[in-house]
């Protein structure tokens, strides 16, 4: 579970930028300014980050607060499990990220396991819907839904990307340092059980 004050700010964020999009009021417009301000200083005070930058990556949205979605690619290939490894961190993940405008969930994933992996791939089915906020990730800013998507490989080969530096499978047994900020070993774990068990129900958290 993350801790209060992040959940604090969040959700005092949240309310801020709900109500700048909807209030008229010159008052209410002030108090709602004052709100996401305190929600920059709340994160600011429990981390190394300047209050420009919160403002910029985490208080400067419009519009009606929603969660963000994170979409994962799960491949399979001789029972082992496809990871990439992270230029940013060094560290290994499942091929995937952001949700894109304009994309289906399914969608998403083939484009980013291709661009991160060099592998063509098509969606197979829905594994699990994870609320980040549940699960051992470091603490950020935004509010997180995780999509994992049992994919299959229909082509192309293993090749780097633009943010990805190494392309690899790996038994469950002999998992690499995690990029945990993407994937927990305990959710590489729950792929593994659907190998096992096709027939597992999705998850919902």
């Amino acid at each position: 579970m993350e801790q209060k004050w992040l959940t604090w700010a969040k959700e005092i964020q949240a309310i801020a930028q709900t109500g700048l999009t909807y209030a008229k009021d010159v008052y209410d417009i002030e108090r709602y300014q004052a709100l996401r301000e305190l929600s920059v200083d709340i994160l600011a005070n429990y981390t190394f980050e300047s209050k420009e930058r919160i403002r910029l990556s985490f208080a400067s949205e419009g519009g009606y607060s929603t969660p963000k979605v994170d979409i994962r690619g799960v491949v399979f290939q001789e029972e082992r499990i496809l990871l990439v490894r992270e230029k940013l961190d060094g560290k290994w993940a499942l091929p995937g990220g952001w949700g894109d405008i304009g994309l289906s969930p399914s969608e998403v994933v083939v484009k980013e396991i291709g661009e991160e992996s060099g592998f063509e791939t098509e969606a197979i089915r829905l594994l699990a819907v994870l609320d980040k906020k549940f699960h051992n990730h470091p603490p950020e800013p935004y509010h997180v839904y995780k999509f994992f998507i049992l994919c299959r490989i229909i082509g192309g080969e293993a090749m780097q990307g633009v943010e990805t530096s190494e392309v690899s499978f790996f038994a469950e047994d002999e998992l690499p340092e995690l990029s945990v900020e993407r994937n927990t070993s305990e959710q590489i774990g729950t792929m593994f059980e659907y190998l096992r068990n096709p027939e597992k129900v999705v998850i919902l958290d």
